[in-house]
């Protein structure tokens, strides 16, 4: 496979609609996402700069288009879950196994970990082998499944949780702030 020839970079509010582009065909078309009903461009946006605030949204461009976007946001809302994080990650269609989805977590992961995050977790809707490969490539390990949980599209759907460490977590010492 040749090196992707796009960009990674932070998203902006501009980002907003382009993300909803990629966004809208896994809503209706796919059980990938439960939602089932597409954001506004307005709630995209706030999305966006919610996650990008306290964890990070980053944006795959090529040629001045956005064609794949990757976050982290939080993972649960007790206080001590607050060192995990959810990823998520979606590229085009016509974009889809050209190094994108790769390039995004070559950047996703670090600036996660930068920002004091001590592990990554990952929720894949059954089946869904690109993702699993995916994100298998990158250290994400087997850490249940959950059966029949959504119903999407006239079925039942399962979900896998995965999850990886992000930077050094050998230690049992208090977490630092998240910054």
């Amino acid at each position: 496979m040749s090196a992707p020839t796009g960009i990674v970079r932070p998203a902006t509010a501009a980002d907003a609609a382009g993300c909803l582009a990629i966004y809208t065909p896994y809503v209706h078309d796919t059980t990938i996402t439960f939602e089932t009903e597409p954001p506004t461009v307005q709630q995209m946006a706030a999305r966006l700069a919610d996650c990008a605030a306290s964890h990070a949204w980053l944006v795959y461009e090529r040629d001045g288009e956005v064609i794949g976007y990757a976050y982290g946001h939080a993972f649960a809302e007790r206080s001590a879950y607050a060192w995990s994080c959810e990823t998520s990650i979606y590229v085009a269609s016509q974009s889809r196994g050209a190094g994108a989805g790769r390039a995004l977590y070559d950047a996703l992961l670090p600036a996660l970990a930068v920002r004091g995050y001590r592990r990554a977790i990952a929720l894949i809707t059954q089946p869904n082998e690109a993702s699993m490969a995916l994100h298998a490539a990158y250290g994400f390990e087997p850490a249940g499944l959950l059966r029949r949980v959504g119903w999407k599209h006239g079925a039942w759907c399962d979900v896998a949780w995965l999850q990886r460490d992000l930077g050094d977590i050998a230690s049992d010492d208090p977490p630092a702030a998240l910054r």
